[in-house]
């Protein structure tokens, strides 16, 4: 075996035992919650459940849990706030990543600023103005408090990978003939794809777990899977509430595998461009 195929066998090897550690460290957490789904009877001392039903899964997808429509419109409001979140933050991003203006060190400074200031801070001096602008209790409401904590994370990701990112591939693509939309799709797109996918990652998990701004500005009305997990918390029946975090959790982590290639910070920039 020639030494080049040897060190890339090697590598191969390694990336997947660091896969399979990752994966560990992520399922393991989750194998109580995963017993507690499915147990009937668990009493100390015992390692596992005496006794084990669907009883939990079964009221859970009962129309009293309110659990479809939590889903629905948890699910609706992040990616709607995930998509703004993209629309704002990845030319944001291209202008703090690309240019050196005055100003900038503030404008990161306040990009910052709400994912340093402690959430119910922030929603409580925004939450005269909704009202007056009749934006509580709704969806548009909910989807906009939400831009809050998931913009500055989308516009800092994108801030990072355009500072690696060479715009004169854009004027060598015009200078050939291209138009700007045919620049964006072939050019630009496939080099700034992978830090569309963590930046899309980042800002979705934020919405989806989304507890606080989501209770105070939705008032109750704007029901999400975390306000439902914190309700069935309190209520002593762990089975129902073990079931519920893994309902919760199950998008996470399907995100996460999906983008799991991008988070090594491989093909990013001008890497996607062949």
């Amino acid at each position: 075996m020639r030494p080049a195929d040897r060190d890339t066998r090697i590598r191969r090897i390694t990336s997947a035992a660091a896969s399979v550690l990752a994966a560990l460290a992520v399922l393991l957490p989750l194998v109580p919650l995963l017993l507690w789904a499915f147990a009937y009877r668990w009493y100390f001392p015992a390692l596992l459940p005496s006794a084990w039903n669907l009883r939990a899964w079964g009221y859970l997808f009962s129309p009293a849990s309110q659990v479809g429509r939590g889903f629905v419109q948890g699910l609706w409001i992040a990616l709607v706030t995930t998509a703004l979140a993209l629309l704002v933050g990845v030319p944001a991003g291209r202008a703090l990543g690309l240019y050196s203006f005055r100003g900038k060190k503030l404008i990161q400074f306040l990009l910052l600023a709400p994912t340093l200031v402690p959430g119910i801070a922030v929603v409580m001096g925004i939450h005269v103005l909704f009202i007056r602008l009749r934006l509580t209790g709704t969806l548009p409401g909910v989807i906009l408090v939400h831009l809050i904590p998931t913009t500055p994370y989308v516009t800092m990701v994108m801030a990072g990978l355009f500072a690696n990112y060479d715009p004169e591939f854009e004027q060598q693509a015009r200078t050939l003939g291209a138009r700007s939309w045919q620049v964006f799709h072939r050019v630009t797109l496939p080099a700034i794809f992978p830090g569309l996918m963590v930046a899309g990652m980042f800002a979705f998990i934020i919405s989806w777990e989304q507890y606080l701004l989501t209770l105070l500005i939705g008032s109750g009305q704007v029901m999400t899977l975390p306000l439902l997990l914190f309700s069935f918390t309190g209520s002593g029946n762990n089975a129902v509430t073990a079931a519920l975090a893994l309902l919760l959790i199950a998008p996470n982590l399907l995100l996460l595998a999906f983008t799991a290639r991008y988070l090594t910070g491989e093909n990013t920039a001008l890497g996607g461009i062949h």
